[in-house]
This record gives C-alpha cells, sequence and structure tokens, in this order.
C-alpha cells in the first residue's frame, strides 16, 4: 500500500514540475536571450532553428534592423543597455561600442580556430569575435541599361560619369553599414580629400539614399533603378533568383566589415549569452555562414559562393577597423550635412 503511494506522490510531483517548466532533471526552463542584430532578415529564422536545435533550453528573441539603426539604438540604451548579446553586427560599430564599455570579454570555445584577423587582438579575453565578412558591390540592372543606353561600370570612378545622373542608388551610412563600409574604405583607398571630392561627384548623379545596404540592389534587381550600390551576399541572392544583374567589384578596391558579436556588459542572462557565442564559432555555424557568405571566420571552411564576382577576395581592401571605429560619428556627421538631403524618408 505505501509503496502505490509512493508512486503516486512521485508522479503527482514530476507532472506538478513539468507544468511549471521543469523536467525531472530540474532543468530549468526556456531562458529568453534578447539578441540585437543586423544580418539579413531573410536569414534570422534559420540561424534561430539551427541553434536553439543544439540549445533546446535557450529562446532567441531577435530585435532586427540594419547596422546604423541598431548601432544608435545601442548607444541610446548606453546608461540602461536592454540586449543580452549583440550578433551579426559591424565590429567597426561593436569597436566603437566598445570603447564606451558596452561589453564584457569572452574567449569562446573554439576561438583559436579562427584566423587573428576575425576577432579582438587588443582586450583579452576578446570583447567583439567576428563570424563573416560582408563585402561591397554593385548590382547593374543590364535591361534598364540597355534601355537607358548605360555601359556597365567597372570601377568606383566610371559612377561619376555624367551618363550615370539620376540612375545610381546607394545606401545611406548613417542607417546602413554597408553605406559607412562604402565611405570608409573610399576615404582609405583614396585619402580625405580625394574621397570627399569624389562623393561630392557621385552625389550628383544620385537618385536617392535608401536607410538600408541591400535596398539598393533589391531595387536594382526588380528593375526600379539601373545601378544599386550593395553588397556581394544581396546581390548574388538576387541574381541566383532569376533578377538581370551583372555584380561589379569596382577594380579600385571594395570595402567590407565582419558581422560580429559581443556579450553585453550588465546581461542578467550570460551563461545562455556564452552558448551562443560558443555556437557562432563553431564549424556548424561556419558552413551555414558559407551557404551565403564566401568569407568566413574559420580557414578552410569557405567555398565559393555562386555568382559572388569573381576575385573579390583579393579586392578587399586593407581595411582598418580600429581607425574606422574612432572616426565613425566624426565621418557621419560630415557625410550628413553634405548629402543628407537626398536621403529617403526615415521609417516612423
Amino acid at each position: 500500500m505505501f509503496t502505490k503511494i509512493f508512486k503516486s506522490l512521485t508522479v503527482a510531483f514530476v507532472s506538478a514540475l513539468m507544468v511549471l517548466g521543469f523536467g525531472v532533471n530540474g532543468a530549468a526552463a526556456k531562458t529568453d536571450l534578447l539578441v540585437y542584430t543586423a544580418i539579413e532578415a531573410d536569414e534570422l529564422a534559420g540561424f534561430k532553428k539551427a541553434f536553439e536545435s543544439d540549445y533546446p533550453d535557450v529562446n532567441i528573441k531577435w530585435v532586427r534592423d540594419s547596422t546604423g539603426v541598431v548601432t544608435s539604438k545601442l548607444m541610446a540604451e548606453k546608461n540602461n543597455p536592454k540586449a543580452d548579446i549583440v550578433w551579426g553586427l559591424a565590429a567597426t560599430s561593436l569597436m566603437m561600442l566598445g570603447n564606451e564599455g558596452y561589453f564584457q570579454g569572452y574567449a569562446p570555445k573554439g576561438i583559436k580556430k579562427l584566423g587573428k584577423l576575425y576577432y579582438d587582438q587588443t582586450n583579452n579575453p576578446p570583447q567583439w569575435v567576428g563570424q563573416r565578412a560582408w563585402i561591397a558591390s554593385v548590382c547593374f540592372n543590364t535591361v534598364e541599361g540597355k534601355k537607358y543606353n548605360l555601359p556597365i561600370p567597372s570601377t568606383w570612378a566610371d559612377l561619376t560619369k555624367a551618363v550615370y545622373k539620376g540612375h545610381v542608388i546607394m545606401p545611406n551610412p548613417n542607417s546602413s553599414g554597408t553605406g559607412f563600409l562604402d565611405v570608409s574604405s573610399w576615404i582609405q583607398l583614396m585619402g580625405e580629400d580625394k574621397a570627399w571630392k569624389y562623393m561630392d561627384a557621385l552625389h550628383t548623379n544620385i537618385a536617392r539614399y535608401t536607410h538600408s545596404g541591400s535596398k539598393p540592389c533589391k531595387l536594382a534587381a526588380k528593375g526600379e533603378i539601373p545601378i544599386g550600390i550593395s553588397f556581394a551576399y544581396r546581390a548574388a541572392k538576387s541574381k541566383n533568383a532569376g533578377a538581370p544583374l551583372e555584380i561589379i567589384a569596382p577594380s579600385e578596391g571594395i570595402g567590407w566589415d565582419l558581422e560580429s558579436f559581443a556579450i553585453v556588459k550588465n546581461t542578467k542572462n550570460l551563461a545562455a549569452a556564452r552558448k551562443l557565442a560558443d555556437w557562432s564559432v563553431s564549424k556548424k555555424a561556419m558552413v551555414i555562414y558559407n551557404k551565403s557568405y564566401a568569407v568566413v571566420a574559420m580557414p578552410g571552411i569557405a567555398k565559393p559562393v555562386k555568382n559572388f564576382p569573381p576575385g573579390i577576395l583579393k579586392k578587399m581592401i586593407k581595411n582598418d577597423f580600429a581607425w574606422a571605429a574612432k572616426n565613425r560619428i566624426r565621418i557621419l556627421n560630415k557625410w550628413r550635412d553634405k548629402y543628407d538631403a537626398k536621403s529617403e524618408p526615415k521609417k516612423k
């Protein structure tokens, strides 16, 4: 009799634990992990599914926007950070925020398998860790180009020619990481004075500036504009879907940045944030990154990606991330003063 009563009580107790969110091993219910990101929206569901299949005790809750918007949001929340981890944001943004004391260092398991270019070498443990590179490119709609009798450009300088007036769209660097990597790379390639003169000439041909790095290529793919300055992932994805695009990596050299992550200093979900960090440098994650991006942080993983511009690796400039982070605000303020009148209205 006593044995039956004991078994009944045990079953009832276990059932109660299950209802309250605990398993028989005492494990807590899922941890909600608030993740700020600038990763393209059409990739997020796949990343969430892949990570949570390995760590079912964590539930990712994305807050997604363009790089500049996410960076501004983080700065606005500086005195009371809300995110647990920032994931897939430009390394230059993370470095700038790191200089404000925003993050805590963490060396994810397996970090030594990454190339040294891809994670913070200044702090130990590193405050930020890179995942993959996104790379500037130009989307040229061949149908629209033929309609307006436009030659296919091969250089950045070409885009300042009078024939392209009103036929070019690019991202606003205050909103878009792609826009900022364009501007900062032009300054590094040409020097300050020549770069601003170049942007003055380019501005004459710009139809408008978008608040998204992918939008110029999306618009070019739809035939709404002949030329969109964007990045290789979106260009290749659009062409793979059948858009009549030529994807150009200008011969002078192309800007790039690292999608990277960093753990927020005051997170209350540190264990879950570290799990995402560990997963993010794993071989499994790198293989997933390489499905869409040609350059990933772990050497020996990357395979060619269909319709990425040929020779793109050799055209990537020697990017000084520390300089870009240090000068970011100054560059963005000057750009805004000079060119913002052609920007699209911001979403409310």
